[in-house]
């Protein structure tokens, strides 16, 4: 005996073969995927080829395909490639699909010709856990982060960018000119030679390049946002939080559930801030839980008084923290926030304690502002502190009350922002952990979203296995 644990030999010759199905659990998450996919009428979702053709090479059922990528995504293999060795070598993946080994081609294709179908797989995933009473939607925190498209920064191209590049290479010619100059007043030799011919390639390179980035500039004239990337045309260059940062990507808005952190609903964007998602996302979310009230909770970067108003006309409670977009704050000067406003009068009290009256409205920008000041603020003893103007003036949005409902829930509840941030940050901290340094690996609005919904799809699933276990998720959807 060799003291060791010992396995069967490799040319063991087995009377009965061992059936697949010894080989998973009762609790194994494959079995969710199977009995999900099963009770999906793909048709209806929009799946292609449900029927047969009548005519051709017969091919694989859209629920093989589906199986099978649920089962990768859930198990960070999202490579056609890889999907391909996963179905001929994974036991799992064999029960799943029943020993069925699509080529790369036909899994890659069936991603890219069903993305409507599997956003729609994705959302009835959560109106399932909905049905099932997980999801009580009271409260959804909402954020977008931004994930790396396959497009390379090299490649994608502004005016800004164009000009530095060009400055550069024209840099490089003004030295190969100097070079090759200061070569040929030496006396020539062969070495001599070949160095002012290879001098000579390179210029000529610079000025082709030269000559392509212009061409580039000339087209980009023509784009609605001043931007072109070369390899994912709807990918763009985006801020990150790093000073001198930034990537080409997408930027990726999800609502979560503050008490379960399931993904309700997300959505998969080219701009690079959130300013005009809050509502958006807050009514998708609304839609989902289909509850008549809810309150929605997003950081200072969704900060927008036409979202708040969006939100409050469809039955959402925003809860979004101003940003201080003043620098008086950090001069030790007053800022709006030092005013009260009495809404019985219709008057700002001053520090100083003296009323700033209403003078007149206008629209900026969309909103109507109410300006209010007073004529004493020269002989104010505190004027150096309140402006450097004539006087002091304040502008009042004629929804301003809206904002002071929000800080007043706010005040009432000073854990909010840090219910948002425990609850929103994690499932993309999650996902990107999935996705790896590259984040999305197809192109295009249409795959990075169908991608993008099958990540949130097996998050959800991996949330739901955790907190109610495999049996009982089965049980719900079997029922």
């Amino acid at each position: 005996m060799s003291g060791y644990i010992e396995g069967v030999g490799r040319d063991q010759v087995t009377l009965f073969p061992e059936q697949l199905e010894d080989w998973i659990g009762e609790d194994h998450p494959v079995r969710i995927v199977d009995v999900f996919v099963d009770a999906l009428n793909l048709a209806e979702i929009g799946f292609e080829r449900v029927a047969p053709a009548h005519t051709g090479r017969p091919g694989y059922h859209p629920s093989v395909l589906l199986k099978l990528f649920i089962y990768g995504y859930l198990n960070r293999v999202a490579s056609s490639r890889r999907l391909e060795r996963e179905a001929s070598r994974n036991i799992e993946v064999m029960w799943l699909t029943g020993r069925l080994v699509p080529d790369h081609k036909t899994i890659a294709d069936f991603r890219r010709d069903n993305s409507a179908a599997l956003r729609k797989t994705c959302a009835r995933f959560v109106e399932l856990c909905r049905r099932m009473g997980v999801l009580n939607g009271a409260s959804v925190a909402i954020d977008g982060s931004k994930f790396k498209a396959v497009n390379n920064r090299d490649r994608n191209f502004t005016a800004g960018k164009i000009k530095l590049r060009i400055s550069h290479l024209e840099d490089s010619a003004a030295r190969y000119l100097e070079e090759m100059a200061r070569t040929d007043r030496k006396e020539q030799s062969e070495i001599q030679v070949t160095k002012i011919e290879r001098l000579k390639e390179k210029l000529a390179r610079v000025r082709q390049e030269v000559k392509r980035l212009e061409g580039v500039a000339t087209k980009l004239q023509s784009t609605p946002d001043d931007q072109i990337s070369v390899t994912d045309p709807d990918a763009r260059s985006m801020a990150t939080r790093g000073k001198g940062t930034g990537l080409v990507g997408y930027n990726v808005q999800t609502a979560v559930d503050t008490e379960t952190h399931m993904i309700v609903t997300h959505e998969v964007i080219n701009v690079g801030n959130d300013r005009a998602q809050l509502a958006p996302m807050a009514k998708a979310a609304k839609a989902v839980l289909k509850v008549d009230k809810l309150e929605a909770i997003a950081d200072r970067g969704y900060f927008s008084g036409d979202e708040l108003l969006a939100c409050n006309n469809n039955g959402i409670t925003p809860i979004v923290p101003k940003p201080d977009t003043s620098g008086n704050r950090k001069k030790g000067m007053f800022v709006k926030a030092d005013f009260f406003y009495d809404a019985q009068s219709d008057v700002y009290i001053c520090p100083a304690g003296q009323a700033l009256t209403y003078r007149y409205s206008r629209d900026e920008r969309g909103q109507v502002q109410r300006r209010y000041w007073q004529n004493e603020c020269q002989s104010c003893s505190l004027k150096a502190q309140c402006t450097t103007g004539k006087e002091r003036r304040i502008a009042r949005w004629e929804h301003e009350q809206l904002i002071e409902e929000m800080y007043a829930r706010m005040d009432e509840n000073p854990d909010l922002m840090r219910t948002r941030r425990c609850t929103v940050e994690h499932p993309f901290g999650t996902i990107k952990a999935w996705m790896g340094s590259t984040h999305f690996l197809t192109r295009g609005f249409a795959n990075v979203r169908a991608e993008m919904a099958l990540n949130v799809l097996s998050y959800n699933i991996k949330r739901m296995i955790n907190m109610i276990g495999v049996p009982a998720l089965i049980a719900g959807m079997t029922a």
